[in-house]
């Protein structure tokens, strides 16, 4: 059984390749490449996989939610991406790199029995972005 809990963050980035040229920088990135950056309103489903236990819940969601405000949510919202979040340091900003720093701040003292199961932000209602998790 799968339990999918949905939060909401804002946040700035810019898409920016430094082994690119700016020309190639924007061609690869378009819009997103504005030197000023950009916001998004992030759409964050965590899914967690598990068996209802005597309560009748795979996961207590008070928990769960508890951990996703001070591990990702407090990290991330209203955040510039580029500069703010050190879990990103290094990449470029991508929602793909996005959903790969929220697993690895997710994922320490993992304290539920249900396991991670799926990661998937939604950038924009065209972009959305998926990963499964080993957890």
């Amino acid at each position: 059984m799968r339990l999918t809990r949905r939060y909401r963050f804002s946040a700035a980035h810019r898409l920016d390749t430094p082994a690119l040229s700016p020309e190639e920088n924007r061609r690869l990135y378009g819009k997103c490449n504005n030197p000023h950056g950009h916001g998004h309103d992030y759409v964050l489903d965590v899914t967690l996989e598990g068996s209802p236990d005597a309560s009748g819940q795979i996961a207590s969601r008070e928990t769960l939610d508890a951990l996703v405000a001070n591990r990702v949510l407090a990290r991330l919202d209203h955040k510039n991406l580029n500069v703010e979040v050190p879990q990103l340091a290094g990449t470029v900003p991508t929602t793909e790199n996005v959903a790969l720093a929220v697993r690895r701040m997710l994922e320490p003292d993992w304290p539920l029995s249900a396991r991670l199961e799926r990661i998937r932000i939604s950038e924009t209602d065209r972009n959305i972005f998926e990963l499964e998790t080993n957890l």
